[in-house]
């Protein structure tokens, strides 16, 4: 899949008169304002890969998918598009209310090229995956949301499509039909389906996509690995200047903030307070951060936050949490913060993001992934907890 250049203009109208106002010939006035969903949109998406989407509200993320599954037409560009394509997109899209859910699949089918003969074969299949019981004879206006999406999706994945296009859809069901939908894109993916995923669940992007784009005023704000695109997503949430400044305001080293404080040195410390950048499974860690005061501070905030390889958050913690109150921080003054626990991670690679914030949760000081570190154990546990486990058993009697 290719997306050039792609752009969508909409026409803004304060009345629905001023519209045909400006149809008049002898009217020459513009009465519209434009609004650029999406302003020159470029990527690729290669087979069997997954692209992650992420991004404020307001930010092009749906009106991308939409022009790209060919629902909505660009006002300039080029899509190239090769395969069948299964789209997912907001809650009620695709579904006729009035049809059973029957129906509806047979409808889905048809639209997307199969006969009726092989929507036939794959139906089994679509209703042991969406789990709705007797009311896939019901119409689909009397379903909850959750059994919409259970059945949209269901239908989507059992086409045998090329290219999968996914909105926020494990949003709405339950934990466990969110982890079979996860298994399946899995599967999807080794299948080699190109898949497109937006969705605020920035773990789940990190964990899913092989890449990810951010969306920022419908424009690609930034392209790249999803860790370090989810970085800079989470530099404008925690930036509140970044919000409402330029494109340029994304570029750096994903250290975002006010610049109330200034952080000044990060140590990873053992049990023998020695400064290491590897730590055994079990062993109490200190993690001691630095900061200066460039202003007058009221109350702020130090936290720490551990992610895995794969960008993902493992633990975090700060020092309201922890119900320490720094109190008035003078300008010029530093201030050093310790965070003692015991490190139960399994073996493996993190990372160590550190921050100073105000009282209201914007960034002073934001450092992503400042210092990394390697866990060490004998054990090879499954996952990133290592518990303290005690095994009994009753051997049976020979």
């Amino acid at each position: 899949m290719l997306v050039q250049n792609v752009s969508k203009l909409y026409k803004l109208y304060d009345r629905p008169s001023e519209r045909l106002l400006e149809l008049l010939p002898f009217r020459s006035s513009r009465r519209h304002k434009e609004f650029w969903a999406l302003k020159n949109v470029t990527f690729s998406v290669g087979p069997g890969e997954i692209l992650g989407i992420v991004g404020p509200n307001g930010s092009g993320k749906s009106t991308l998918l939409q022009v790209t599954c060919g629902i909505l037409q660009p006002t300039s560009g080029r899509i190239s598009v090769e395969g069948r394509v299964a789209a997912l997109l907001e809650l009620g899209a695709g579904f006729s209310p009035e049809f059973t859910g029957r129906e509806n699949v047979f409808m889905n089918g048809e639209i997307m090229g199969l006969s009726r003969k092989e929507t036939e074969r794959a139906f089994p299949d679509i209703e042991a995956f969406a789990e709705i019981g007797d009311f896939i004879d019901r119409p689909v206006k009397e379903y909850s949301s959750g059994m919409y999406v259970r059945l949209a999706f269901a239908t989507a994945i059992h086409v045998h499509p090329d290219i999968l296009i996914v909105d926020e859809a494990l949003a709405v069901g339950d934990a466990i039909f969110a982890n079979r939908c996860l298994q399946k894109l899995e599967q999807l993916k080794n299948e080699r389906v190109t898949i497109l995923f937006v969705s605020h669940d920035l773990g789940l992007v990190k964990s899913l996509c092989h890449r990810a784009i951010l969306m920022v005023r419908g424009e690609v704000a930034a392209e790249g690995s999803p860790s370090d695109v989810v970085n800079r997503y989470v530099g404008l949430v925690h930036d509140r200047q970044a919000l409402s400044g330029e494109r340029s305001a994304l570029t750096g080293n994903f250290r975002h903030g006010d610049k109330s404080s200034s952080i000044s040195r990060i140590r990873l410390l053992n049990r023998d307070e020695i400064e290491t950048t590897t730590v055994r499974s079990g062993e109490e860690v200190t993690v001691e951060v630095h900061a200066r005061a460039n202003r007058d501070l009221r109350d702020p905030i130090v936290g720490i936050l551990v992610r895995n390889r794969l960008g993902m958050d493992v633990f975090g913690t700060n020092t309201r949490i922890e119900n320490a109150d720094l109190g008035t921080v003078p300008k010029g003054e530093d201030i050093a913060v310790r965070f003692t626990f015991i490190c139960f991670l399994t073996r493996g690679d993190y990372t160590l993001t550190v921050a100073t914030q105000n009282r209201d949760g914007s960034s002073q000081d934001w450092l992503d992934d400042a210092l990394q570190f390697t866990v060490i154990d004998e054990k090879d546990t499954a996952g990133v907890a290592r518990f303290h486990t005690e095994v009994t058993w009753t051997a049976p009697r020979s």
